[in-house]
């Protein structure tokens, strides 16, 4: 509330250019699902995104005079959140909103063509975005607050960046994180663009500061994994949980490299856009167990610094028939790789690939037809993280059951295949991602896992529960949704 009640003030208080996004819809979802049809945007953002809404605000405080070196300067800010009133659980309360930017910015101070931001710095800290999944995998400076320096030409803009990301990577738990980035990008005529960048955030050690990064000693990944450090160490040490080993100061380091290309106006191409990405994750902070109604805080540091992701990423897009068929073609492949952890499934232990096709055809200006496709295959590395029946909680490797096994499911593979199709309505005419956007759609998943989608079910095959567990690796959807910037 606070935030909009300052968005406002601020409206008031000059002229000021008013934009945002809005993003609504409902799904009846005859399966008992949440109303998206599967798990997340690997398959496309297309009917597997929840509601989103953003108000920003532009208030030149000194307008900005074209083609001149004439000073100028204004405050940007942007609230947006991703709940709408009986849209989703949240119901659109205002705690699911948030001042995601806001900064100052001025130009042609000291540098003709340089402007200077003090403030959130990840708006421009892009080379654009992998449209039919909804991903940026070129983003740096996301949780970064600090200062700026962004220089744009013709041909050439860098951007230059520094600050703390400290309160948006620990949070509640805060302690500064030194970060600086930068981005180049190079337009080679009109039908080409490159573009390199990277970031890098240290957190320094700091011996007296429970918040700085440290590490309790001799820590065992299976008992991490398992939630038993404590236990397994009391049981080594009976009667000595005084003694428990003090946590050791250290320090943590993670950075990010990125690289773009695209190019278009080739024919039936309109444009290209190809990105890759590598960044080592940062170190998490801590955990707690709890032994004997005693919570024990244990700083893992050590334990999750080890952790690195390889994300590559293309988007082609096609005019075939001028006003009347338009395709867009993306693919994605991940990997993920985790130094600490050779024993247990995760997240930072898999690799992914997908491919989304979206064919969009034009019957008049404003009413067009979509038909979208993908394929998507995830694998766990570090062994079975996904069950395919039912019943599958009662094997795991080999199909044989192990109650102490460290693996979730009977496979290490989950593969998911998606279609979408419907009526759209663009008031504004032919294109892909021409917005405001009205459709109407159907979306069809099978994947291999059991009930692969976002869901109340229940797994356990209790004799004593009430409620039985069912094999579904069908998933459909109808949705009504809106899309539009202004």
């Amino acid at each position: 509330m606070l935030s909009l009640l300052l968005m406002t003030g601020l409206c008031q208080a000059a002229d000021a250019d008013v934009g945002g996004y809005v993003r609504v819809m409902t799904r009846p979802d005859f399966q008992g699902g949440d109303g998206k049809l599967g798990y997340w945007n690997l398959y496309g953002r297309l009917l597997n995104e929840s509601p989103w809404a953003s108000l920003r605000l532009n208030i030149d405080v000194l307008e900005p005079e074209p083609g001149s070196d004439a000073v100028w300067s204004r405050v940007v800010a942007q609230v947006e959140g991703n709940s709408i009133w009986a849209t989703d659980a949240g119901s659109g309360g205002l705690g699911n909103y948030r001042f995601t930017q806001f900064y100052a910015e001025a130009g042609n101070i000291g540098l003709p063509g340089v402007t200077w931001r003090i403030g959130t710095l990840w708006q421009h800290a892009q080379f654009g975005d992998l449209g039919l999944y909804d991903l940026r995998p070129t983003q740096i400076l996301f949780e970064t607050v600090g200062g700026m320096l962004d220089y744009r030409s013709d041909r050439l803009g860098v951007m230059i960046g520094v600050g703390d990301s400290g309160y948006r990577l620990r949070e509640g738990g805060y302690n500064t994180v030194f970060t600086g980035g930068a981005l180049a990008r190079l337009s080679v005529g009109t039908k080409a663009e490159l573009g390199l960048g990277g970031e890098v955030r240290y957190e320094p050690r700091v011996a007296d500061n429970r918040y700085a990064p440290h590490a309790t000693p001799d820590l065992d990944y299976e008992d991490y994994v398992r939630g038993e450090i404590v236990a397994s160490w009391l049981e080594e040490h009976p009667g000595q949980a005084i003694n428990f080993p003090d946590p050791e100061p250290t320090s943590a380091t993670s950075y990010k490299g990125v690289a773009y290309v695209g190019f278009g106006g080739l024919g039936p191409i309109v444009w290209n856009n190809l990105y890759a990405g590598f960044r080592r994750v940062h170190p998490e902070a801590t955990t707690i167990e709890s032994v004997d109604g005693v919570d024990y805080t244990l700083y893992i540091t050590d334990l999750t610094d080890q952790r690195y992701e390889l994300l590559i990423g293309d988007e082609l897009q096609l005019r075939l028939v001028p006003d009347r068929l338009d395709v867009v073609w993306a693919g994605l492949f991940g990997r993920h790789w985790d130094g600490d952890n050779e024993i247990a499934p995760s997240d930072h232990a898999r690799w992914y690939a997908s491919t989304v096709l979206r064919v969009q055809g034009y019957l008049s200006h404003t009413v067009h037809l979509l038909v979208e496709t993908s394929l998507a295959q995830e694998v766990s590395t570090n062994g079975n993280a996904y069950r395919l029946h039912a019943d599958s909680i009662f094997t795991s490797t080999d199909g044989v059951s192990d109650a102490r096994g460290l693996e979730y499911g009977d496979s290490d593979t989950r593969t998911t295949w998606q279609g979408k199709a419907g009526v759209v309505l663009n008031p504004l005419g032919p294109g892909v991602y021409v917005r405001p956007s009205l459709r109407l759609l159907y979306g069809l998943q099978y994947s291999t896992q059991n009930n692969a989608f976002g869901n109340s079910f229940v797994e356990t095959l209790d004799q004593y529960d009430e409620f039985d567990a069912v094999e579904r690796h069908w998933h459909h959807v109808v949705a009504l949704e809106a899309e539009a910037w202004f």
